[in-house]
C-alpha cells in the first residue's frame, strides 16, 4: 500500500467538520488530518456542539484544542483545568459513573494523588521486570500462532485479531492474574468501553446500555478475582492491588474495580491500536520500514513516532474550573476544552515536517502517552517495550507480512482504531 498525498488545509470546507460526528472519524487521515490542521491555524479553540446520546442531557458543548502549546498549558494547569468533571466523555454524565469508567484519568487532587501513590506502590521494579520479561515470550507466540492461521487460511490473516488483539490482552492479563477462560469477555468488554459507540460494536444501537453491561462485567470480574486474592494471596498484580496501602489506607472494592477496568480497557486498547496502525503506517511507508527493520537502534525511536503519528487516545477532556485566558482565549468557569492528542503531534511548531512519518525522528516530544501533568499514562514504559518487542518480532519473524486491503476503521472520536486490517503472509505455503 501507498501513503496517502497530503491534503492542502485550505481545499478543507471546515463548514463540513464535526469532531463529535464519530462518522468524519472514519473519513481517510490525509483528509481529518487537513481539517485539524485548518482549525490548528485558524481556529485554535473552535467550538463544537456535543453529540447527542439517547439518556445523557445534552451539553454546553466544548472548544478544541489543536495547538500543542496550547494542549501543554492546559495539562500543566489541573488545578484550573480540572478532570474530576470528566475526562472521557464529552458529556456531563453522574461522577460516579465517569469515575467508574474513568479511574484515575477522572479525579483531581488530592484523591487523585491518593490513588496514584497506591497504585503505583503496586508496579514494583520486580513486577515490573519480570511482565517486561514475559513479553517477548507472549510475542513470539502471537506470531507463531498468526503464522500457523496463515498456514491454514492461504497466508491469509487478520492483522488486528491475530496480531494487535492478542498481545497486550495477554501481557495485561498474565500481570493481573486474569484466568484463560475470563480472557475473551475482558476483550469484548473492553472493545465495548471504547467502541465510541460505532454500531457495528453495538448491540440495538443502543451504547449507553452496552458501556454499562460492558462495565458491570468488567467490575464483577474483579469483584471475584479481588475475594480470591485475599482469601488466596498470589504473585500478581491484583493480590497487590488488594493488599497494598499508604498512609494506611487501602483501596476500597469499588476503586480497585475502576482501576481494574482502566488498566484493562486503556492498556490493552490503547496498545492493540498502536501496533495494528503501526504495522498499516509501515505498510505505507516501505522505505521507513526497510530502514527501522534493518537498523535495531532504531527501536526506540520508531516506537515513539508510530505512537506520534498513531497518536491511539484521539483527546482527553478538561473542565475550566474559574475564568481565565489560555492562548489569547478568553474563557469561564464550566467551559469545556477537548485536548486532540492527534492534532498537537502534527504541529508544524513542535514537529518539523510532521506529516512526515520517520522512524528516527528525534527528538520526539510527541504526547501520544498524554502531556505534562499528573495524568500522564502510568503504563508507558510498558506499552514502550511492548511496542518495541513486538515490531522487532515482526521484522524478524513475520518479513513477508503484507497488508492486502484497506483498514475497517473504528467510528469513534476518542479511540484511533481499526476492526480489520487484511494481510498476508507471502512466505506461507
Amino acid at each position: 500500500m501507498s501513503v496517502e498525498a497530503p491534503i492542502p488545509p485550505a481545499e478543507v470546507d471546515l463548514a463540513t467538520v464535526d469532531l463529535s460526528d464519530r462518522d468524519w472519524w472514519v473519513r481517510p487521515p490525509a483528509e481529518r488530518h487537513a481539517a485539524l490542521d485548518r482549525l490548528r491555524a485558524e481556529r485554535p479553540f473552535a467550538f463544537f456542539a456535543e453529540p447527542e446520546i439517547p439518556g445523557i442531557p445534552a451539553g454546553p458543548g466544548y472548544h478544541a484544542v489543536t495547538r500543542y502549546a496550547d494542549l501543554e498549558a492546559i495539562s500543566s494547569q489541573p488545578a484550573v483545568f480540572c478532570s474530576g468533571r470528566g475526562a472521557v466523555s464529552m458529556q456531563d454524565v453522574p461522577a460516579e459513573l465517569h469515575e467508574f469508567y474513568g479511574s484515575l484519568i477522572s479525579m483531581d487532587d488530592p484523591r487523585h494523588a491518593k490513588i496514584r501513590r497506591i497504585v503505583s506502590k503496586t508496579f514494583t521494579p520486580r513486577m515490573l521486570e519480570r511482565t517486561l520479561d514475559s513479553v517477548r515470550t507472549v510475542v513470539d507466540d502471537v506470531l507463531a500462532r498468526a503464522r500457523a492461521t496463515a498456514e491454514a487460511n492461504d497466508g491469509a490473516i487478520d492483522v488486528v485479531a491475530d496480531l494487535a488483539a492478542p498481545i497486550p490482552l495477554r501481557v495485561i492479563c498474565d500481570m493481573m492474574g486474569v484466568p484463560e477462560a475470563d480472557r475473551p469477555g475482558v476483550l469484548a468488554n473492553s472493545t465495548i468501553i471504547l467502541s465510541g459507540g460505532d454500531p457495528e460494536l453495538i448491540e440495538n444501537d443502543d451504547p449507553f446500555t452496552a458501556f454499562l453491561t460492558a462495565g458491570m462485567e468488567m467490575a464483577a470480574l474483579m469483584e471475584r478475582l479481588a475475594g480470591e486474592r485475599l482469601a488466596d494471596p498470589r504473585d500478581d498484580l491484583t493480590t497487590a492491588l488488594v493488599r497494598s496501602e499508604v498512609d494506611g489506607e487501602r483501596l476500597s472494592h469499588q476503586e480497585i474495580a475502576s482501576f481494574f477496568i482502566l488498566l484493562l480497557v486503556a492498556g490493552n486498547e490503547t496498545t492493540r491500536n498502536a501496533i495494528s496502525q503501526g504495522l498499516l503506517t509501515l505498510s505505507e511507508w516501505p522505505q521507513e520500514r526497510a530502514r527501522w527493520a534493518a537498523d535495531p537502534s532504531l527501536d526506540r525511536t520508531g516506537v515513539e513516532e508510530v505512537v506520534r503519528w498513531v497518536s491511539p487516545v484521539t483527546w482527553m477532556r478538561r473542565t475550566a474550573t474559574q475564568d481565565g485566558e489560555i492562548g489569547g482565549h478568553r474563557f469561564t468557569a464550566g467551559e469545556k476544552f477537548l485536548l486532540f492528542y492527534n492534532a498537537a503531534n502534527r504541529d508544524p511548531a513542535v514537529f518539523a515536517d510532521p506529516q512526515r512519518f520517520d522512524v528516527g525522528r528525534d527528538p520526539n516530544p510527541h504526547v501520544g502517552f498524554g502531556s505534562r501533568g499528573p495524568h500522564f499514562c502510568l503504563g508507558a514504559h510498558l506499552a514502550r517495550r511492548e511496542l518495541q518487542v513486538t515490531f522487532r518480532a515482526v521484522f524478524e519473524q513475520l518479513p513477508d507480512l503484507e497488508v492486502t486491503g484497506p483498514p475497517r476503521r473504528l467510528a469513534s472520536s476518542f479511540v484511533n482504531g481499526l476492526k480489520r486490517l487484511p494481510a498476508r503472509l507471502g512466505g506461507t505455503r
